[in-house]
């Protein structure tokens, strides 16, 4: 049984914690993580979600993204996500400067009348080359994954084959193409 820390519509903790389930079906404001891997080539680790996702199936999404754990701050959250959605261990001389905490925003998405997520999340950029075939993706959350350019997904974005939770991208576009 995962349990978050409750916020306030601002993001600050309020000393309470619920379930995730609980959490959506009361639609209680809670953290979550984003990071984008970019290779050295600007490419983003991008992942298609999978058919049998109860929400948002066959779109795709970020590289990572997961809820942060009641008591865990973000920057720990996302290593931990990093090695269980894509199985990526990062290395031991990884460093706090090696993510790049780059904003955070509100998101409000109604799924249906039990199922509503009024999430703070944190948006980190990790910089790593990783070989996609060594990628252990969990078959139940992710059908696939792929390195796609910052314009290729402005492109997905525009033509809807992108998770609704897409305030990233143009902050991810200005960010890679400046390099």
């Amino acid at each position: 049984m995962e349990l978050l820390d409750i916020l306030n519509e601002n993001g600050i903790k309020t000393g309470e914690t619920a379930t995730r389930d609980d959490c959506h079906k009361k639609g209680l404001w809670h953290r979550a993580v984003i990071i984008a891997v970019v290779n050295d080539y600007n490419q983003v680790l991008m992942q298609q979600r999978a058919k049998n996702k109860d929400k948002y199936p066959n779109l795709w999404d970020i590289s990572v993204a997961g809820h942060v754990p009641a008591g865990e701050d973000s920057l720990s959250s996302a290593s931990t996500e990093i090695m269980e959605e894509i199985g990526f261990m990062l290395p031991r001389s990884v460093r706090v400067e090696d993510f790049r905490f780059m904003f955070s925003f509100r998101s409000q998405l109604a799924i249906n009348k039990d199922f509503i997520e009024n999430q703070i999340y944190d948006f980190f950029i990790y910089r790593a080359n990783i070989d996609e075939s060594n990628i252990k993706i969990q078959k139940n959350e992710v059908q696939a994954v792929k390195f796609l350019t910052a314009f290729e997904i402005k492109e997905m974005q525009e033509q809807g084959m992108l998770h609704p939770r897409s305030e990233w991208v143009d902050v991810l576009y200005k960010f890679v193409n400046r390099l």
